[in-house]
């Protein structure tokens, strides 16, 4: 008999799939709950959209009734531990938008039901968890800490990296009391062998924002030396490889086209809207954001001088872009770069396509983009390859050798350049 308790996970999406499938291949009973009827239908057909769950793994958990994906939130009742793992973008105006965790938290408070557990995983500003989401579970008259447990553990999901499994990331839980810190910790202790706590939700909401915050920070500085660097003549690349050599006191960060991805382009601002309401500066979150959000702008003028170099204007000229997904190796599109460079190149007129092993199909700019065969013809054919995602399944060697004109923005060219003379990098 499985003694193990009911797990509920409210959004199935790149945080909280994999999530589901933690809890299932440890013997807990997961009701999967999403918005989304043609998502739910895919999963209980065992298909997975998630690269980093695998879609034989899925249908196991399906078949063996594991996990069973609705749309319905009444079926949360029978969940002893409720994680909600929906999204949290950021309005146009750069304000979090909490919509999506709001609609959550008033969905499961009105199946609520005494003993349960509730961990918010979706990432929020300093406060959040109090402020907002206590609130609105707590509006039957349940009480926090004795009725119903509340904490904050924020994801930590890379999709696509190999190097460090869900499992193997720390989970970092703060409670909005001890007794909520500890019933997190009892729910989260029999899939991650680490789970650190601190004092509050605040404590666990600050830690999540430092993280991507220190990232934003110093990409952003790089970005800025090597815009300082190529007017200097300098190569950026060699420089950052030569500091790396220093054994202490220096960590390497990488120039690219602009930031992408759930975390970094978003989560500063998250901190930094919240420091406004306490009437504190965030000066270096706000230069790096400006700093990280031109890098599309820099891409599409170096590519500009790069054509006018050769007479050629960037206004008809064919482009390919290869790489439209935020980084090497996966399909996720979320608030890449590319698609900032590829809505500049369309609005200068050039000629534009571009292919990406792992997104063959979006939408963007009112219209349909398919992902071109890349053949050795069709670099030939080209007047600038721009390289946005170093997705490894590319042959550089090959496309440098048959293109006119390649533009790196990744330094995925490093091992090839000293012997093509058709290559510039950012």
């Amino acid at each position: 008999m499985n003694d193990q308790p009911t797990v509920g996970v409210v959004g199935l999406g790149y945080v909280g799939l994999p999530l589901s499938m933690l809890f299932c291949e440890v013997g807990h009973h997961v009701i999967g709950v999403d918005v989304n009827p043609d998502a739910v239908q895919r999963l209980i057909s065992g298909q997975s959209y998630i690269e980093d769950v695998e879609s034989s793994v899925l249908k196991q958990h399906i078949d063996s009734g594991a996990f069973r994906p609705t749309t319905d939130y009444d079926n949360l009742k029978d969940a002893q531990i409720i994680s909600i793992c929906v999204p949290t973008p950021l309005r146009k105006s750069k304000d979090p938008d909490m919509a999506y965790v709001a609609n959550a938290a008033e969905t499961i408070a009105e199946v609520l039901v005494a003993g349960q557990t509730v961990i918010l995983e979706s990432t929020v500003y300093p406060g959040a968890t109090e402020e907002l989401i206590l609130p609105i579970l707590s509006k039957n008259g349940l009480e926090v800490g004795k009725d119903f447990y509340l904490a904050f553990s924020p994801e930590r999901v890379d999709p696509g990296n190999t190097q460090f499994s869900i499992r193997e990331i720390p989970k970092v839980i703060g409670g909005i009391t001890p007794q909520c810190t500890e019933k997190a910790v009892e729910a989260y202790q029999s899939i991650f062998p680490k789970v650190s706590t601190v004092k509050s939700t605040k404590e666990a909401e600050m830690a999540k924002l430092l993280e991507n915050t220190f990232r934003s920070v110093n990409i952003g500085l790089i970005n800025e030396l090597a815009l300082v660097a190529h007017k200097m003549d300098i190569d950026i690349w060699e420089v950052i490889e030569a500091a790396s050599t220093k054994p202490f006191g220096f960590m390497p960060f990488y120039p690219g086209p602009g930031l992408g991805g759930h975390c970094i382009p978003v989560d500063p601002f998250y901190l930094s809207w919240k420091a406004k309401m306490v009437a504190a500066e965030t000066g270096f979150i706000e230069l790096a954001g400006r700093v990280n959000a031109n890098m599309p702008l820099h891409v599409v003028d170096r590519l500009s001088r790069l054509l006018n170099d050769r007479g050629k204007p960037i206004n008809g000229s064919k482009v390919l872009v290869l790489g439209v997904a935020y980084k090497r190796d996966v399909s996720d599109m979320r608030e890449s770069p590319a698609l900032d460079v590829l809505g500049l190149l369309h609005q200068s007129k050039a000629d534009v396509s571009y292919h990406d092993p792992f997104v063959s199909q979006f939408d963007y700019l009112d219209q349909t983009w398919n992902s071109v065969k890349l053949s050795e013809s069709l670099i030939a054919e080209q007047d600038c390859v721009v390289i946005l995602t170093d997705h490894t399944h590319y042959d550089y060697e090959r496309i440098a050798k048959h293109a006119s004109q390649v533009f790196d923005t990744r330094n995925a060219t490093k091992n090839i350049r000293s012997q093509f003379d058709n290559i510039e990098v950012l």
